[in-house]
């Protein structure tokens, strides 16, 4: 210890020390122990008392005596400078007991697994077109304000939007709003085969089954909401009928005709889907399709849940007539300085999606005025990846268009309260 005087709890520890000490002569050493155990005793009492009290009451010369004499028992060892020690410390510690704690069991609780199922919370209802039924599923209350969902390639209204209108940051949506997602003919969960004498409606017979949606429905103007061959569906529905269309929200939009490439593996994918079903070939093209490269280093849990939904729940013959429909789709004939889209466009896609230069050639012919651009970076089927930050976007969107956060309505003017004009 450093030199100097000691002060506080280390004056009581030098003199629990120096009494503790071995003394040159046994009588002082005696005395000294015994105080140090009737301080023990003090403290421990009990059954420790009652073994050691006819040692206390032995004079200082006949403790030693004992202390000194082997007897057939053996005397329990008393350790002075422990006892001292243990004395010390002791007196610092407060006298309120502390009650023991025991694990008695534990539960372990795992994840649910992700599943591309339907959860039940929407009402799947048959509408009929002029090119057979279809079937639209609807999820929130219908005096609400629309929003009007279209899917992609290979997937449905569950595999494409369950995941993402259940994100934490969308919840509030279905409050305010009521969705109506279109599952193109045959794309259901669980459609058996159309016919063989079927003809499949044409891209722009396909936007025109909305007006039946909406005529079901009562449905005078709403929010499309598309991701691919949907949002493709959803443009060319918003060209030709702006005044039912308040705002568009496109993940991957295309708006030219397919080029000789794409066009080429489609109508390959096709073939083998009506000849074979689900082949690797056409199983990697729609991972391809819908994640982009690389996808099994960045996500490897999500690709293999789509894998899986690709190869055993997708019908392959009705899969191969809407790939026929989209691969021989017409150009949207939109321009910036020309006709085009007239409604606010949010334009979506991710950094990692092949569809990144499509997105770019629809952005360069619309209308800066009331349309965005949005690429999400680390990601290429955004809805999966960044949930989070498309939910942002789409609610940042929706409030640009006069739609209050908190509540989400339609924010109109007050019939008395004048208006400003501008110039």
């Amino acid at each position: 210890m450093p030199g100097g005087s000691l002060s506080g709890s280390y004056t009581s520890l030098e003199n629990v020390y120096r009494g503790t000490t071995v003394p040159n002569n046994m009588a002082a050493g005696s005395k000294n122990m015994l105080k140090n155990v009737k301080k023990a005793l003090s403290l421990g009492g009990g059954v420790a008392k009652m073994k050691l009290e006819p040692l206390l009451d032995k004079s200082s010369s006949d403790m030693a005596e004992v202390l000194t004499q082997k007897e057939t028992k053996p005397i329990p060892k008393i350790m002075p400078t422990s006892v001292a020690e243990e004395t010390a410390l002791l007196g610092t510690v407060t006298s309120d007991s502390m009650d023991d704690i025991e694990l008695k069991n534990i539960q372990l609780q795992f994840p649910s697994s992700r599943r591309l199922s339907g959860d039940g919370a929407c009402a799947e209802i048959r509408v009929r077109t002029d090119r057979g039924d279809i079937m639209v599923a609807v999820h929130g209350d219908r005096n609400k304000p629309a929003i009007v969902t279209y899917h992609d390639l290979g997937l449905n209204y569950v595999s494409s939007f369950q995941a993402f209108f259940s994100f934490v940051d969308m919840r509030a949506l279905l409050e305010n709003f009521c969705v109506y997602h279109v599952n193109a003919p045959g794309q259901e969960e669980g459609a058996p085969s159309l016919p063989d004498d079927y003809v499949y409606p044409t891209m722009d017979e396909l936007a025109n089954q909305i007006n039946y949606v909406l005529g079901h429905f009562g449905i005078k103007t709403f929010i499309g909401f598309g991701v691919g061959a949907g949002a493709n569906i959803l443009a060319r529905y918003a060209v030709a009928h702006p005044q039912k269309v308040d705002a568009l929200a496109l993940i991957n939009c295309t708006s030219t005709q397919a080029g000789w490439i794409e066009w080429g593996y489609q109508k390959m994918n096709s073939r083998y889907l009506r000849s074979r079903g689900m082949t690797q070939g056409v199983l990697d093209y729609l991972m391809w399709h819908h994640f982009g490269r690389g996808t099994d280093a960045r996500n490897h849990d999500l690709v293999q849940v789509y894998r899986l939904y690709f190869s055993r729940n997708v019908n392959p013959t009705n899969l191969s007539l809407l790939i026929d429909s989209y691969v021989r789709r017409s150009d949207l004939n939109i321009a910036r300085d020309g006709n085009t889209l007239k409604v606010p466009v949010l334009n979506i896609t991710g950094s990692d999606s092949p569809h990144v230069d499509d997105t770019v050639t629809f952005n360069g012919r619309l209308d800066p005025t009331n349309s965005t651009w949005m690429k999400i970076s680390d990601c290429g089927m955004v809805l999966e990846e960044q949930p989070g930050k498309v939910s942002e976007a789409f609610r940042l969107f929706l409030q640009g268009e006069g739609y209050a956060v908190l509540p989400l309505q339609k924010i109109t003017p007050h019939p008395t309260i004048p208006q400003i004009m501008t110039n």
